[in-house]
């Protein structure tokens, strides 16, 4: 008789430097999947997962996966909405076998700061001490004591941009296979230090400051010891007690090479803070630099407006900028104002407008500007990601329009949207190619959409809920001293997070 793995998860990266809150819309309009929907998944983490179990004889067993693009905290009736539904399913799905969570590591909701962490216990306390749960997690996970004790094994992404998604799935899968057949004896150890910085350094790929560590702990790696060993750049954006970067390391049953490995990498992890730390320009300055360059595009890179990290898309600083310094030069700006949009939408193609636009959603950011433009475009705002974590899933805009003010093309969407490729862009045609400016609203996968063709790019410094410095950000949990508050900090050892060591498994 085949094993029965229950598999499933709540899936959102979380912001709490944002006005907003994400309810349950934020998911229906992404990823919402139950029974035969779910089991129908051919891509993504849950596609590799299933991929794996199906493979090897295992019946998978549909719970509730719903995920969402980057908000601000869930409200409290929706997590709860979540939380009780999935928990419903395991308690309805018969025996289970293993449970297999898709988390992200970086959720949080207004009645639970560490969200992963409480839905993980949760789920413990259902099926037993007996029945391993195994999760997949982003690498820009916040990991607590509490998600390493509910769950067994923890597995990262290794790549940023994040490329391997449906290897990742193959490999929550094979761990709770290892488990349940007895090759594996999982025993985790987390090593933290206080660094907290944002994603701009972040790349996987050498070289890099991160990208030393990733790949030091994947040439360590080895089945039989060191089964699987995580480097974890922190979401910076959260605002919760013993915060910190380090590395997960996953031992197959011995406890001292976790913890001393663990320790190792994180050293070095340390080491390397400096070279994590980015430059930034101001708006003007870096158009400035832009126009010295010939040709183009020239990204702009507005980091602390990055819906991937939680921001609202609504900032309209280097749109000011551009406006100021660069009128007349071919230029794209996305920003998410669902009230312009609509009346873009009644006045139609063509038509000249007035209107004021951005900083509607989250307002302590910045103050809207007065525009008069030519709307060029309308939409629905419906795309397909290509490739990445939402490979092949459908993104939402909602009502989109193009707005032409002098030479500067305004992408005005209803809803905010994690950026991939240059998807948005495509869908209303613009001209990407022929661009002197593009402003760019993500840390790190500009890097991959615009690689072949942009000419430089600059990192700026505006305000935002997702900046570049992380110190631009007040932290009212997060209050000890940290790296790059304090640049002169010194640490004598990394904090040291274990989990629980169970006899999971399988009784012939």
């Amino acid at each position: 008789m085949s094993l029965r793995i229950g598999f499933g998860g709540v899936f959102i990266e979380c912001n709490h430097f944002t006005n907003q809150l994400t309810d349950l819309t934020a998911f229906e309009r992404s990823e919402y999947l139950r029974g035969a929907e779910l089991l129908a998944k051919t891509t993504g983490v849950l596609g590799g997962m299933l991929s794996l179990l199906n493979t090897n004889g295992f019946e998978p067993v549909p719970l509730l996966y719903a995920s969402a693009c980057p908000g601000g905290v869930l409200q409290s009736n929706t997590y709860n909405y979540l939380k009780d539904e999935l928990l419903q399913l395991i308690n309805v799905s018969g025996k289970l076998d293993g449970i297999l969570l898709c988390l992200h590591g970086a959720g949080a909701a207004v009645n639970a700061s560490d969200l992963e962490g409480d839905l993980a216990r949760a789920v413990r306390e259902i099926i037993g001490e007996k029945v391993p749960i195994v999760a997949t997690l982003d690498l820009h996970a916040h990991i607590t004591e509490e998600l390493l004790i509910a769950t067994d094994t923890l597995l990262a992404w290794q790549t940023y941009p994040h490329i391997d998604a449906f290897e990742t799935g193959e490999r929550g899968a094979q761990a709770i296979i290892d488990i349940l057949e007895d090759r594996l004896k999982p025993f985790m150890a987390m090593a933290k230090v206080p660094l907290v910085v944002s994603a701009i350094h972040g790349q996987t790929k050498r070289p890099g400051p991160f990208a030393d560590i990733m790949h030091e702990a994947k040439r360590l790696e080895d089945n039989d010891t060191l089964y699987s060993i995580n480097p974890i750049l922190v979401h910076p954006y959260l605002n919760l007690i013993d915060m910190g970067g380090g590395v997960l390391v996953v031992s197959n049953g011995d406890q001292s090479a976790a913890v001393d490995t663990a320790k190792s990498l994180t050293k070095r992890y340390w080491d390397n803070r400096y070279e994590l730390q980015p430059r930034t320009h101001k708006p003007s300055d870096a158009i400035r630099r832009g126009m010295a360059i010939e040709g183009g595009p020239i990204l702009l890179v507005e980091t602390a407006d990055c819906c991937g990290g939680g921001a609202a898309g609504d900032s309209v600083h280097c749109l000011n900028a551009l406006l100021k310094e660069a009128p007349d030069e071919l230029a794209i700006i996305p920003v998410v104002d669902p009230d312009a949009a609509l009346l873009a939408h009644k006045v139609g193609v063509g038509q000249k407008i007035h209107l004021q636009l951005g900083h509607k959603l989250d307002s302590k950011w910045g103050e809207p500007i007065l525009l008069e433009g030519v709307v060029m475009k309308l939409s629905e705002g419906s795309f397909n990601y290509r490739g990445g974590i939402w490979d092949g899933r459908m993104g939402c805009m909602g009502l989109t329009a193009v707005l032409k003010v002098g030479s500067i093309h305004i992408v005005i969407s209803s809803n905010s949207t994690y950026d991939w490729m240059t998807e948005q862009l495509d869908l209303v045609g613009l001209d990407i190619i022929n661009s002197k400016f593009i402003v760019v609203k993500n840390p790190m996968n500009y890097q991959q959409a615009y690689e072949k063709i942009m000419k430089a790019a600059f990192v700026l410094d505006t305000p935002g809920p997702t900046p570049a410095n992380t110190n631009a950000l007040t932290y009212t949990n997060f209050t000890n001293s940290w790296f790059p508050l304090d640049l002169d900090i010194e640490i004598n050892a990394p904090v040291i997070l274990t989990s629980k060591s169970r006899d999971l498994a399988r009784k012939k």
